[in-house]
């Protein structure tokens, strides 16, 4: 209870500091010396109380304090330790206190990362930061307050989902929330230098690396979201096009358009009306996904919050943000596009604004299947799902040429280019096309659009692999990220031509058998854990190359009491084996879901090299020759 208490008043009192910040900077605004000594202080203070308000709720956790509402609603005594300190977040009002506190904390470290900047662009950058964070502060404290007392206090607390109870999950919001909440300052930064009529390449190359770490988290965050989603959730795959997954791959595609047009601005001071417009987007489209997921109106499995007034609150939070932002850009800011000197269609800058049309168009496709079926049901109380079907047939087509463009442009120069010396690039296309013709050939893939497409990724693969061992090239970073974009593209497309999947009952001595492998059901035992019993089946599968022995389970937990799958895989480095088990109502017979799913290792791996490549580049202070 004391915990609580603590933890309500920090939180009052961090809302006070950022008023006192606004107050001073308002103030003060010609009088720079209070930068660094007054609102660098109270930006401390202010990141200290959120803190210890963080942590008095994770201490409430841990000493499953059931006096707070939001311990009893999400945690149990007999929860791991582990999950009690994750569980501080795996709820809607954990979560937000979580987005403060790295809120906090990004525009600490800006502040003391940004000292060589015009000083009017600092204090204008934590105004409008400070904005967005008085808006978290009074949602959190108005209708999503994380310390909230019950009484009489209850003996037990209803239990965490057992599908958040895992490693991944625990640390994928998080990481995530880095990627989100960095997109905030991305949206101060420029605001604050549109007014300033400061978007030059200075500013780009400060502001680059703000981008940059904005995307690596979203990636990771992203990657172990799929990852847990493709071995806890039993669906046998790594995404789905489910609404809460369109959320955070919106944003980042955003992200992605941004960082390429940040380094026209850099290097040539072009694309500065692009610059302003994608950070906005991002941030909207990082707050959008809050709004989408803390409202309730999305029916996915990663939703956890179903309150109209939360989400009132945020969609008119975000109206206001978003109404600043256009009256800065369309007052403030001033186009230099009479000095500019032209662009030539066959250059650098060409092939980025090439291939962030086809981002752009990426990003239009999954918004109007995400966001179509809510605004359906409002207008027609009509209920629909947007499914993978449409995100492929919309898709597939334009992300050939997106895949050549993006094999082609690097290879350019800033300027002007020459087609001199581009014989190779042909040739090696040709070379892609028949390669991947004669694999879908032979396995008896009968789409031409197949072979198109793996051919496009090919020569993407296939380029980026000469340039490794090229010595011109001094863009490692850059040659590892797209190497990994073209493997990623080339394992999603294995995998979804030449996957088999098997889905059939048995109990306990039966056997399924066909013409490539058989599955024996040998066994299941049953033990007590902690807070579950576990029901473990014992399969054996015997395949002309590969004989093992595989063990999905069945978990029954006791607070809240739901059955969850718990799939068995075996990887190795060209397949994954997966099998999970599901009981058959009023039946003695389990639901037998056994998958071949080629490649899937290659699917992380190349996230992961996508990932480094953007770490290299953070680290990387050279500029590109």
């Amino acid at each position: 209870m004391l915990s609580s208490l603590i933890g309500y008043y920090s939180l009052i009192f961090g809302l006070s500091i950022s008023l006192l910040i606004i107050f001073f900077s308002v103030k003060n605004f010609n009088n720079l010396k209070i930068l660094d000594s007054k609102i660098l202080l109270f930006s401390l203070l202010q990141l200290v109380l959120v803190l210890v308000s963080f942590l008095s709720l994770v201490i409430s956790f841990i000493n499953s304090d059931f006096s707070n509402e939001t311990v009893f609603n999400n945690s149990h005594t007999t929860i791991p330790l582990f999950y009690k300190i994750t569980g501080t977040w795996g709820n809607h009002e954990g979560s937000l206190l979580l987005w403060l506190l790295v809120l906090t904390l990004f525009i600490f470290i800006f502040l003391i990362k940004s000292k060589n900047q015009l000083k009017k662009y600092r204090i204008l950058t934590v105004i409008f930061q400070q904005i967005i964070i008085i808006g978290f502060f009074i949602f959190l404290i108005k209708t999503s307050n994380p310390f909230s007392y019950l009484f009489p206090i209850p003996k037990e607390g209803l239990g965490l989902n057992p599908i958040l109870q895992d490693p991944a999950l625990a640390i994928h919001p998080p990481i995530l929330y880095l990627g989100y909440v960095g997109s905030s300052i991305i949206f101060s930064s420029v605001l604050s230098a549109t007014t300033l009529n400061y978007i030059n390449s200075d500013w780009a190359k400060h502001i680059k690396d703000w981008i940059l770490i904005s995307w690596i988290f979203l990636t990771l965050g992203i990657l172990l979201g799929s990852i847990w989603a493709y071995y806890e959730l039993g669906w046998g795959g790594f995404w789905f096009w489910d609404p809460v997954e369109n959320v955070s791959l919106m944003p980042w595609l955003a992200l992605t358009t941004l960082l390429h047009c940040i380094l026209v601005l850099e290097k040539r001071s072009l694309f500065g009306s692009w610059v302003i417009i994608l950070s906005i987007a991002t941030f909207t489209l990082s707050m959008c996904g809050t709004f989408l997921v803390r409202s309730g109106i999305l029916n996915s499995v990663h939703t956890f919050a179903n309150d109209p007034e939360r989400g009132l609150f945020i969609l008119s939070f975000l109206f206001v943000l978003v109404f600043i932002s256009i009256f800065i850009f369309f007052i403030f800011h001033k186009s230099d596009d009479k000095k500019l000197s032209p662009i030539f269609l066959l250059s650098k800058e060409t092939s980025i604004v090439i291939n962030n049309w086809f981002m752009m168009y990426f990003l239009s496709v999954v918004l109007i299947g995400t966001v179509y079926p809510i605004f359906l049901d409002a207008i027609s109380s009509q209920k629909i799902s947007v499914g993978p079907p449409f995100y492929h047939k919309l898709m597939i087509p334009f992300l050939i040429p997106f895949l050549i463009f993006m094999a082609i442009g690097p290879r350019l120069k800033w300027i002007k280019s020459d087609i001199k010396n581009k014989l190779s690039l042909a040739i090696l296309l040709i070379i892609s096309l028949l390669f991947s013709f004669f694999i879908v050939k032979n396995f008896d893939t009968k789409y031409l659009l197949n072979s198109i497409l793996i051919g496009s990724a090919f020569y993407l693969f296939f380029i980026t692999v000469r340039d490794f061992f090229s010595k011109k090239t001094q863009k490692l970073s850059q040659n590892i990220a797209h190497f990994g974009f073209s493997l990623l593209i080339l394992s999603i497309l294995f995998n979804s031509i030449f996957s088999n999947e098997i889905i059939t009952n048995l109990k306990v001595g039966e056997s399924y058998k066909n013409d490539d492998l058989e599955i024996v059901f040998s066994d299941l035992t049953r033990e007590n854990k902690k807070n579950y019993v576990s029901l473990t089946g014992i399969f054996f599968i015997k395949e002309k190359n590969f004989d093992n022995i595989l063990k999905p389970e069945l978990r029954i937990y006791n607070q809240p009491k739901i059955i969850t799958s718990e799939a068995d895989i075996k990887v190795t480095f060209l397949k994954d084996n997966f099998i999970t088990i599901n009981n058959v109502k009023n039946e003695d017979h389990f639901n037998v879901r056994y998958l071949i799913k080629p490649y899937m290792l290659w699917i992380w791996v190349s996230v992961l090299l996508i990932t480094i490549g953007g770490l290299m580049s953070l680290f990387n202070k050279k500029y590109e020759k």
